[in-house]
Formats: C-alpha cells, structure tokens, sequence
C-alpha cells in the first residue's frame, strides 16, 4: 500500500513562506545541513510545494540558467517523510523542465544516506565530489591568518577530495558533497 500523498502540488505563492521556511529548517535538522538556516526564502526559477491540510509539507526549488538546471532546495517536513512526496514534486519538475528543453539535473548533497539513496532511486548519479570543511574558531587558527583588525570566529571551506583524511583529522566537521546528476 503506498503512503498517502500530499493534497495538492503547486506552484509557490509568496504566502506560503513562513509554512515554507519551517519546513526547509524542519527537514533538513537531522541532516549535515542543520544548520543551513535561512530567514527568508531565496528565489529559484522553478518553486514548487507540496501541501497537507494547507501547511507546506515539502519544497522543491531548481534554478534553470538554461540546459542544465539545478535542484536548490528538496525538502520534507519530518511528520511527512516515507510518503513519496519529494518523488511527487520531483515528478512534477521534471515534467516541466522537459517541456522548458532542459537536458539535465543536478543537485548537491552531502553524506546523508537518506538523501543519497533518495536520488539513486530517481536515476541520479554520482558525477563528482569535493569537501565541505567547517572550521571551529579554535580550529581555524591552524589554517587562517586573519588581517585588518579581523578575528576568525569560524569558516566554511572547501577542499579537494584527495585531501580527504588530512581534513578528517584536523576538523571536526567534514563532509563529502556530491554532485548527483541526472539526463533528462
């Protein structure tokens, strides 16, 4: 028996921000972007959502600079998860980005099973990958000199995948982030 879907998928209207935000910062809590926290919504091209009882249940954001587009945002709130809802709105762009001449897309995510699995099971794969490093201010000192008066708190940082291991070891928080791509 397949999991109840959401009431409707539409287009995003400026009224469903907040609903919108809450889902975004919900959805991704328990993942490696928890805390990827954003007051308002950016805009995207494509800005679907998928509601239940009128709340925003999941999101779904591409940005379209032309043949190759890409997925900014895909989200569940966690009390609709396992419900095929990112599948659904996922459908519903893909219909749309065909019709637009768009040829492929991609997307970047981290280390998150879920997720990783997610985009397996939708015909995405793995085309490269690169480190997402999150220095502490007590870890930054080892890598960052700051100028002018300037005092490093923490950074946000990239790495080659080579680097791997030496990164492991010298931060905390380290990720592997994957670009997923798809043809269309």
């Amino acid at each position: 028996m397949r999991p109840r879907l959401p009431a409707e998928i539409r287009d995003y209207e400026p009224a469903d921000e907040p609903s919108w935000l809450r889902c975004r910062v919900l959805g991704f809590l328990a993942t490696n972007y928890y805390d990827d926290v954003w007051q308002t919504k950016r805009r995207a091209d494509l800005e679907l959502v998928a509601l239940d009882d009128g709340e925003v249940a999941g999101v779904l954001d591409v940005s379209v600079p032309g043949a190759e587009a890409t997925i900014d945002n895909v989200v569940v709130h966690p009390d609709h998860q396992g419900r095929g809802i990112a599948t659904a709105l996922l459908e519903e762009a893909l219909r749309r980005l065909e019709r637009c001449g768009v040829r492929t897309l991609d997307a970047w995510t981290r280390e998150d099973k879920p997720a990783l699995d997610w985009y397996a099971r939708n015909g995405f794969e793995e085309a490269s990958r690169y480190l997402h490093v999150h220095a502490s201010a007590e870890e930054i000192d080892t890598v960052l000199i700051a100028r002018h008066g300037l005092v490093a708190a923490g950074a946000f940082l990239h790495a080659r995948i080579e680097r791997e291991a030496e990164m492991r070891q010298r931060f905390e928080r380290v990720y592997v982030c994957r670009r997923m791509v798809r043809a269309l």
